[in-house]
């Protein structure tokens, strides 16, 4: 690690596929943006195209792809950067080690009821795992180990994806990863003057 830069944070938003990780993860970003807080996006998806673009989803794979995500996160916060992932990481194990080989890290629970998840299922993922057509789902082909004691857990189902987000960032403020600050908005007036709401 160059001893002259100083360490970023790592937040990994875990969940069963399509309880809203990704959403609500692009969310805080934009916000951190907003903040002047640079932050890179790991979504689990985008990688796998780049990574893994067959994806077959073995145990032996899936410890693969997660052993190289835990080791970009740990090499880019030691650089300083920031970094938000969202994957489902099914194991604990996954999540684990990346808090251990990450300084700064913060684990997010989107937690998010089955019949919700299935509710919503953008991929159709869950009605793939009902036809058989796919047999390593985590939560229905395969299990979905939750996270033991998550910095955050976001109740997706009585949370918006905004005040979820907002949430997270005062979690993020309490483990002095971040500034405190108040999310602005800049506007302009009718007079032309700008003002911060």
């Amino acid at each position: 690690m160059n001893p002259a830069a100083k360490s970023g944070f790592a937040v990994w938003f875990t969940g069963l596929p399509s309880s809203g990780k990704t959403v609500m993860a692009e969310k805080m970003c934009g916000i951190l943006s907003e903040r002047g807080v640079t932050v890179v996006l790991f979504d689990s998806d985008e990688l796998r195209r780049v990574l893994t673009p067959r994806p077959v989803y073995t145990d032996e794979e899936r410890d693969w792809f997660y052993g190289v995500v835990v080791y970009l996160a740990e090499h880019l916060t030691e650089s300083g950067v920031n970094v938000v992932i969202s994957a489902t990481a099914p194991r604990r194990y996954y999540r684990a080690t990346a808090r251990l080989h990450i300084e700064k890290f913060a684990e997010v629970f989107v937690d998010c009821p089955e019949a919700l998840c299935r509710a919503r299922d953008p991929k159709g993922l869950w009605k793939k795992a009902d036809r058989g057509e796919i047999r390593s789902l985590p939560g229905a082909g395969i299990p979905y180990e939750k996270p033991s004691s998550p910095e955050v857990r976001i109740d997706t189902a009585h949370t918006s994806v905004t005040d979820g987000a907002r949430r997270v960032l005062s979690a993020l403020e309490a483990l002095s990863f971040i500034a405190k600050g108040h999310d602005k908005v800049k506007r302009r007036s009718v007079d032309g003057k700008i003002i911060f709401l």
